[in-house]
């Protein structure tokens, strides 16, 4: 006897609200049963490119009236979409893959939602963060994630300075393009800690590569990958630095060069804040 089917419809019981609703980041069977559901009981689905969205409800039998939602649209729909709300309607907001806000747009949307009252629901699911944190091998108790590094140098540079101390596993988004030079750039302010580039993730050529920041960097296989890209960094775990130290190592920079500079060459030694350091620095100078 054939099993029956999954209906492609379910009776419209979904209480009224924005649903957040994480979708596959490359297998198109990594998606909740609940998640199917409410794709298909709302009345309206954002989403980044309403054609990879319009790929995602047909794989799994789904009719939906879909919008673009992204950073360009965003403003012009989202008073559509407030509006829908207040009224009691059902909106489901999706990215192209993983789950809503996180490096997507959607957090205005959340917010004037939350403001005007209307209710805001989670259908988690698949997150490209936790899925390359899993597999990495790297302390998971404590994780920090920071996006996509700036694209130039001097930001990246300034960036990591900033995270140097955290005692937590770094993670970063990045392109295929940059990733060598970020690579480098972590290792120049980071050290040699444990790294790791989780690459297409769930995919047919999913690969996770392990080794030194300094290594990965120099690995012909990373010199400009294709593809989504996750990179992790094990926490800090020297001791911070005392305030004597701190500034005997300012002391030392400020009769060489200026504050400003100061400030930045003690930070990244030090893995300590530039902006403290700098105040300090003047400070001392003053003295």
């Amino acid at each position: 006897m054939e099993a029956p089917r999954r209906p492609t419809t379910v009776p419209n019981v979904l209480r009224p609200g924005l649903y957040l609703v994480a979708t596959p980041i490359g297998n198109l069977r990594d998606i909740t049963l609940r998640a199917l559901d409410i794709l298909a009981g709302v009345d309206l689905i954002l989403c980044e490119d309403t054609r990879t969205g319009g790929k995602l409800l047909a794989a799994h039998g789904i009719k939906g009236k879909l919008a673009r939602y992204d950073e360009y649209a965003g403003e012009r729909v989202r008073p559509k979409v407030l509006r829908r709300l207040a009224d009691g309607g059902k909106v489901a907001l999706i990215s192209d893959a993983g789950t809503p806000l996180v490096s997507d747009p959607g957090y205005r949307l959340v917010r004037e939602a939350v403001d005007q009252g209307s209710a805001v629901y989670a259908a988690p699911g698949p997150s490209a963060v936790l899925a390359a944190l899993t597999v990495s091998g790297l302390p998971s108790d404590r994780f920090l994630f920071a996006g996509f590094p700036p694209p130039k140098a001097a930001g990246r540079l300034a960036l990591f300075a900033e995270l140097a101390p955290v005692r937590a596993t770094l993670i970063f988004y990045e392109s295929g393009p940059r990733l060598a030079a970020s690579l480098a750039d972590m290792a120049q302010v980071l050290g040699a800690r444990e790294a790791v580039v989780a690459r297409e993730l769930t995919k047919l050529h999913e690969t996770v590569l392990r080794g030194r920041l300094g290594d990965l960097a120099a690995d012909p296989r990373l010199a400009s990958p294709r593809g989504e890209i996750v990179v992790l960094v094990s926490p800090c775990l020297d001791p911070i630095a005392t305030l004597d130290e701190a500034d005997a190592a300012l002391l030392e920079a400020v009769a060489r060069v200026g504050p400003a500079r100061a400030a930045s060459e003690v930070a990244r030694a030090l893995g300590l804040s530039r902006r403290e350091l700098y105040a300090r620095a003047l400070a001392l100078r003053g003295q």
